[in-house]
């Protein structure tokens, strides 16, 4: 995930390229700490997040079933839609099942090809996300502000290529931030304090010189966070003018109900993020990131079928329909 790391210690190891080449070795496992706590506490975790997990599963599938079933949802905002369930549920996934295990289970080992493919796809979805409420925001932008050229503009071809950009060019920016680590050395040192291998381990790790890595991982963050923050601020600043000089109290209920769901989800969303940059200190730092990363893990992804269902109508319609029918 693009902000899961980029708050705290990323410009601490830039002298490790000093050390004794003596010290280093190949790393095959490293050690995640996970949640340490008595065998109770970790049996009470599991079933927590078992359950919130099948709970994320089924609310977005449910999503994209009732989307790729009615034919009169079959339009750009609910196609974004889909998207963003899709990418809900295997980013989620991406960090559940490995923490699962990690509570059951006696070993608390991760392969380095494991570690690395778990960051790298983390990162990517993360950054895939905070791109795909950028187009959704753009999205909702049009069709308040140009309501009569919406269909003109947001047509599929574009549509289709907004979400396979976002998708793209995520994953591979992510692909040379995951190459460079893949050419860093370790030391003895293998213990990671977190639930999942993120791009702060890996520096945090090496004993090699990783200002690159630290420049590359810090731009990264900057033009994806703050960008995309930018953009949805913008689109709302104009969505929030042109709602202002509708002349009925019926067009501002419109615009609202079809901007609210997607306004929840990015104050979760960036919501999140800030958290993740203000910590008190870098003691208790470890321990907040494990908590935060867990809401951003869970929340925005669990909660984000409940906002959509509850905020829409057309999706309330359908859900009223098939509960009478039973």
């Amino acid at each position: 995930m693009f902000h899961s790391g980029c708050s705290h210690r990323t410009a601490t190891h830039t002298v490790r390229h000093s050390m004794a080449k003596g010290n280093q070795t190949n790393v095959r496992e490293f050690i995640l700490l996970g949640f340490p706590g008595s065998r109770y506490l970790q049996i009470a975790l599991f079933l927590i997040f078992l359950f919130m997990y099948l709970l994320m599963l089924m609310g977005n599938i449910t999503i994209i079933s009732l989307v790729g079933t009615h034919r009169h949802l079959h339009t750009p905002m609910y196609f974004f839609l889909c998207n963003l369930s899709f990418l809900d549920i295997w980013f989620t996934t991406g960090y559940i099942p490995k923490t699962l295990a990690l509570l059951v289970s006696q070993s608390k080992t991760i392969s380095f090809p494991s570690c690395l493919l778990q960051m790298y796809f983390v990162f990517s979805l993360g950054g895939t996300e905070y791109l795909l409420l950028t187009v959704m925001a753009y999205d909702r932008y049009l069709a308040i502000c140009h309501p009569l050229r919406y269909s003109c503009i947001m047509n599929s071809t574009l549509s289709i290529q907004l979400v396979l950009g976002s998708w793209a060019s995520s994953f591979l920016i992510t692909s040379v931030l995951t190459f460079l680590i893949t050419r860093l050395s370790f030391c003895d040192s293998t213990v990671i304090n977190h639930f999942f291998c993120d791009v702060d381990s890996w520096i945090e790790l090496s004993c090699t010189d990783t200002r690159l890595i630290e420049k590359m991982y810090i731009t990264i963050c900057f033009i994806v966070i703050l960008g995309s923050c930018a953009i949805i601020l913008v689109s709302y600043i104009y969505i929030i003018s042109t709602v202002r000089r509708m002349p009925s109290a019926q067009g501002w209920q419109k615009a609202f109900s079809t901007c609210s769901a997607h306004l929840t989800v990015v104050v979760l969303w960036y919501g999140c993020s800030i958290l993740l940059y203000v910590k008190p200190s870098k003691q208790s730092s470890l321990e907040i990131n494990k908590v935060v990363t867990l809401l951003n893990a869970f929340m925005t992804p669990l909660l984000n079928p409940f906002i959509y269902t509850l905020r829409n109508k057309d999706i309330k319609e359908i859900l009223r329909k098939a509960f009478s029918r039973t």
